[in-house]
């Protein structure tokens, strides 16, 4: 089996990165196996199947990325800051992937819901689950700002839904376009979106 002790992790890794880099449909389980270095019977000792591997790791990732937003939308950062935080997070994210792959490679969760959402059931509601979740972050902010006064935005819901689909969209468009500079409209975008008062000065 390996190391036992990381040979799950290294599976993970393994699936995250030829999922994103690749595609679900075309990744194979002996493809995942030979990148990480991992014999195909020790994989089925952890997985029972693709899909099964693909979501645990979608989890974990997650976890990971979590912490870092729960700093980027602390409540003790002002609301639009925290959005400002974000933009900047999205797009330093984008660059580091960048110079490791040599592309863009955007949201691994849009990328794979959009290939999955017909097929895998399981993983396309694990998608479903943490995209509502990040969407949350958003929706906070929004919520606090329109409290504040900063902006107008009763439906915090509904606006966050909006703002998360065009930050999206963007980053989708960065990875086909394979230009990182797209982020860089993502600050000023969010700010029009939610009518901040374009007299004051907004964070290039």
């Amino acid at each position: 089996m390996g190391r036992v002790s990381d040979a799950k992790e290294r599976l993970m890794g393994a699936v995250q990165e030829l999922i994103w880099t690749g595609s679900y449909g075309r990744t194979t389980i002996d493809q995942i196996c030979e990148r990480a270095g991992v014999k195909k019977g020790s994989f089925y000792y952890f997985f029972d199947s693709k899909s099964d591997v693909a979501a645990t790791a979608l989890d974990a990732e997650w976890e990971r990325r979590r912490a870092e937003l729960d700093s980027i939308f602390s409540s003790t950062v002002p609301p639009l800051e925290r959005l400002k935080r974000y933009c900047e997070y999205g797009y330093r994210l984008q660059a580091e992937i960048q110079i490791k792959h040599g592309t863009v490679l955007g949201c691994p969760l849009f990328s794979l819901g959009t290939e999955v959402c017909t097929q895998e059931d399981k993983l396309q509601q694990k998608i479903h689950q943490i995209l509502n979740q990040k969407r949350k972050y958003l929706e906070s902010a929004i919520r606090d700002a329109h409290a504040a006064g900063m902006i107008h935005a009763p439906d915090a819901a509904q606006k966050a839904r909006v703002l998360f689909a065009y930050y999206q969209g963007l980053v989708a468009l960065a990875r086909i376009e394979n230009k990182l500079e797209i982020l860089g409209d993502a600050i000023r975008g969010t700010y029009d979106l939610l009518g901040v008062n374009q007299n004051e000065p907004v964070p290039a």
